[in-house]
C-alpha cells in the first residue's frame, strides 16, 4: 500500500482465503480501528466544547475585569463628589455666617437711623421754639418803634432761618423713616430668627437652608452609592478570582483532552500502518499520491525556472489592505493558483465525505484553496468572506500547523471545524508531506467527514 513503510513493499500479499486465526486478527484490527475512530471523534467533540467554553470564560473574565475597573472609577468619582459636597456644606455654612453678620450690621444701621430720626425730631422742636421766640422778638421790636427796627430785622431773619431748619429736619425725619422701613424689611429677610414667637426665618436664610439641605442629600446619596459600589467591587474581585480558577481548570482539562486526542490519533495511525484496510485507507493513499503530484509540479517549476527556490519558500506574508478576515500574499501565489487546483479540486470527487483538499506551507498558509472557496472578498461582509474567501489565509491552528509541518509518510488528525452560524462538524484529516527541490515545503491536507 502507498502509505506503508518501505519495508512493507517486500511483504507477501495477503492470501485470497486467509486462515481463520488470521481472519480473526484482521477483524480485531478493523474493530480496533473503528473504536479508535469513535474515540477520536468523541475526544475532538469534547475538546471543541472545552475550547469554546474556555474562550467564553476568558471573554467573561475580561468583561468582569473591565467591570471591576469601571466600579473602581465610579467609587473614585463618588469619593470626589463626597469631597466636593463636604466643601460645599462648609461654604454654605460660611455664607450663612456671613449673612448673619450682615444682618447684625443692618440692625446696627437701623439703630443708628433711629437715633438720627430722634435727633431730627429734637431739631424740629428746637426750630419751633426758635421760631416762637423770634416771632415774639419781632412783635416787641415793632412796639419799640424806630429804636427796635434793627432788632426786628434780626428777629425776622432768625424766624426765617428757624423755619428752614424745621423744614429740613422734617425732610430728614421723613427720609430716615423711609430708610428705616426699607432696611427693616431687609433686616427681616436676612435675620435668622425673630423675637416674635413663631416667626419664620428670613427669605435669605430659608434659601441658604434649602441649599444646605440639598447638598446634604447629594452627599448622603453619594456616600450610600459609594458603599454599595465598594461592596460590589469586593464581590467582583471574588468573582474574578473564581473565574480565574475556572479558567485554569478549563485550561488543565483542555490540556488533558489534547493528550487524549493525540492518543486516539496515534491509535488510528497505528492501525492504518498495520497494513489492514480500514475506512481511512483510501483517503491516506489519495492524499499521499496527490502530495507527490504537487511535489512533482513544484520540482518541474524549479527545474524550468518558472520560479526560484527563494520565491517558492517565501515566508514574508504581506497583508492585503482592506481584507477581512485578513489575507496575505507571498511570491509563490501566482504559481500556486496555476498548479494546485488541478490536483486539489480533483480529490473533491474522491467521496461525498470529502470537505476540502488544500496545500499548506509549513506555517499553515493557504495560497490557493479549492475553487469554490477562492472567491474575491466583498467589502463589509465578514460572514460571507469567512465562508467563501479562504485563500491567501494563514490557518496556524493546532491541526493546520501539524499538517503543514508533518514529515512522516502521513498524519491522521481528528478535530471539530466551525462551519459558521453556530454549526460545527467533527472531521478527520489525512495529511502527507510535500517536498520540492529536496526540501520540505509543507503538506497536503485532505479533510473528510466521519
Amino acid at each position: 500500500m502507498f502509505f506503508n513503510r518501505a519495508a512493507r513493499a517486500e511483504e507477501p500479499a495477503l492470501q485470497a482465503n486467509p486462515a481463520p486465526a488470521e481472519s480473526a486478527g484482521l477483524g480485531v484490527v478493523r474493530g480496533l480501528s473503528k473504536q479508535a475512530s469513535t474515540l477520536g471523534r468523541e475526544a475532538a467533540e469534547v475538546r471543541g466544547l472545552l475550547d469554546d467554553t474556555a474562550r467564553i470564560a476568558s471573554a467573561q473574565a475580561v468583561a468582569v475585569q473591565a467591570l471591576g475597573q469601571q466600579l473602581q472609577q465610579v467609587v473614585a468619582s463618588q469619593d470626589a463628589i463626597g469631597t466636593e459636597t463636604h466643601s460645599g456644606l462648609r461654604a454654605v455654612a460660611e455664607v450663612a455666617a456671613a449673612v448673619e453678620g450682615v444682618g447684625q450690621e443692618v440692625g446696627a444701621i437701623v439703630d443708628t437711623l433711629r437715633e438720627v430720626s430722634g435727633a431730627a425730631a429734637e431739631i424740629t422742636k428746637i426750630a419751633l421754639q426758635t421760631r416762637l421766640v423770634a416771632f415774639n422778638a419781632s412783635v416787641e421790636a415793632k412796639r419799640a418803634g424806630e429804636a427796635g427796627r434793627g432788632f426786628g430785622v434780626v428777629a425776622d431773619a432768625v424766624k426765617d432761618l428757624a423755619a428752614q431748619v424745621e423744614a429740613s429736619s422734617k425732610q430728614i425725619a421723613s427720609t430716615v423713616a423711609q430708610l428705616d422701613a426699607r432696611i427693616g424689611v431687609l433686616a427681616r429677610e436676612i435675620r435668622r430668627d425673630d423675637k416674635t414667637a413663631g416667626a419664620a426665618p428670613g427669605a435669605v436664610h430659608r434659601a441658604i437652608a434649602e441649599v444646605q439641605a440639598g447638598v446634604q442629600r447629594i452627599h448622603g446619596a453619594a456616600e450610600s452609592s459609594r458603599k454599595v459600589c465598594a461592596g460590589l467591587d469586593g464581590q467582583m474581585g471574588g468573582i474574578e478570582a473564581e473565574m480565574r480558577r475556572t479558567q485554569q481548570a478549563l485550561d488543565n482539562a483542555l490540556a488533558r483532552t489534547e493528550t487524549f486526542l493525540k492518543f486516539s490519533e496515534q491509535l488510528i495511525e497505528t492501525t492504518a500502518e498495520s497494513g489492514v484496510e480500514t475506512e481511512d485507507s483510501p483517503y491516506i493513499r489519495a492524499v499521499q499520491q496527490a502530495a507527490a503530484q504537487i511535489g512533482k509540479l513544484l520540482d518541474d517549476a524549479l527545474r524550468t525556472g518558472a520560479i526560484s527556490a527563494a520565491d517558492l519558500f517565501d515566508t514574508q506574508y504581506v497583508p492585503i489592505p482592506g481584507s477581512e478576515p485578513a489575507q496575505h500574499s507571498v511570491r509563490f501565489c501566482v504559481l500556486a493558483d496555476r498548479l494546485f487546483p488541478q490536483v486539489q479540486d480533483k480529490l473533491l470527487g474522491l467521496s461525498d465525505k470529502v470537505v476540502f483538499c488544500i496545500a499548506a506551507d509549513r506555517n499553515g498558509y493557504i495560497a490557493c484553496h479549492n475553487s469554490k472557496y477562492n472567491q474575491p472578498q466583498r467589502r463589509g461582509d465578514l460572514a460571507w468572506n469567512t465562508a467563501n474567501c479562504r485563500n491567501r489565509r494563514i490557518f496556524n491552528d493546532r491541526t493546520g500547523l501539524a499538517s503543514g509541518r508533518n514529515q512522516r509518510p502521513f498524519l491522521l488528525q481528528t478535530y471539530r471545524r466551525d462551519m459558521g452560524a453556530g454549526q460545527f462538524i467533527v472531521m478527520k484529516e489525512a495529511a502527507a508531506p510535500i517536498t520540492a527541490g529536496g526540501r520540505h515545503w509543507g503538506g497536503l491536507r485532505l479533510a473528510f467527514k466521519f
